[in-house]
């Protein structure tokens, strides 16, 4: 585990090398987080999809998440100084500015180039938004947000209600260096009446890399209408619709996943495969 520094935030990084056999040239995996995630909240599942499709890996923790660096006052006005250090609440945009601008920056410090994004909820949004403008070998989204649905928001309330009603702030203090600048940013961006217009159905149609898209049928944080608008903007993705499975496949349904995966990276994103003019495994 170390530290990166990114214009003054640390941001807590975590490597997973490559098994023994591992083909060199293979692209890294870069796993991004979701809303309340964190290198920690990955658990061990990172490890055992590096080690399934014989790649290697990096973790993050995105600023305010696990032991990155805080964000002052995260609750009160968004601010940016002109060293670039942000306080206060998240912006409409803030996805953007993690795929635009931190995550660009991220890979260069790690010497990572054209890596496979491997994104779950926001990080899902989050890996959408960078392969749209930059190149990447291969993308795969877990349970992505392209735009905010009602579903979204009521579940977002209900969590809310919890994390100041019931234990779970106790259990995600086990994950956050300050689990308050964690939840209260993620929280408060999406009860916003202004991220309500949030919507990136038109970039996606920019990602020109192979793109696999999985989502749980009972996914309490949106609906399959975000694969079905996915793959219409990107005709050559790949959707898998998981039954008896939520919004965490990863955790629910990590063989099929796992297997997903490996199969998909296996037959899109090695050089010179030609991604398929129909999209499987649906």
């Amino acid at each position: 585990m170390k530290q990166v520094d990114i214009d003054g935030v640390f941001l807590e990084v975590a490597q997973i090398h490559a098994p023994t056999g591992a083909v060199p040239e293979l692209a890294p995996l870069v796993f991004l987080h979701e809303g309340l995630g964190s290198v920690a909240m990955w658990r061990d599942w990172p490890a055992s999809l590096c080690a399934a499709t014989g790649r290697a890996g990096w973790v993050y923790s995105r600023q305010g998440y696990g032991q990155s660096s805080p964000v002052a006052d995260v609750r009160g006005p968004s601010h940016q100084d002109l060293g670039g250090q942000r306080s206060g609440r998240l912006k409409p945009d803030y996805m953007h500015r993690e795929a635009l601008e931190v995550l660009p920056s991220l890979l260069k410090k790690l010497g990572v180039e054209r890596p496979v994004l491997l994104g779950h909820s926001d990080g899902a949004t989050i890996a959408l938004l960078h392969a749209a403008r930059n190149a990447v070998s291969a993308c795969v989204v877990l349970a992505p947000h392209l735009f905010v649905e009602d579903v979204s928001v009521k579940s977002i309330e209900e969590a809310r209600d919890a994390f100041e009603a019931t234990n779970l702030r106790e259990r995600l203090s086990r994950y956050h260096r300050d689990v308050d600048v964690a939840f209260w940013q993620w929280n408060d961006i999406w009860l916003s009446p202004d991220f309500r217009h949030f919507d990136i159905r038109e970039e996606c149609k920019s990602i020109e890399a192979p793109l696999l898209a999985i989502q749980g049928v009972d996914d309490a944080y949106g609906t399959l209408t975000q694969l079905d608008e996915l793959q219409r903007a990107v005709p050559h993705a790949r959707k898998l619709v998981l039954p008896q499975c939520g919004h965490s496949p990863h955790r629910d349904q990590p063989e099929a996943v796992n297997g997903a995966i490996v199969q998909f990276l296996d037959t899109d994103s090695r050089p010179g495969q030609r991604v398929p003019a129909s999209p499987k495994p649906q």
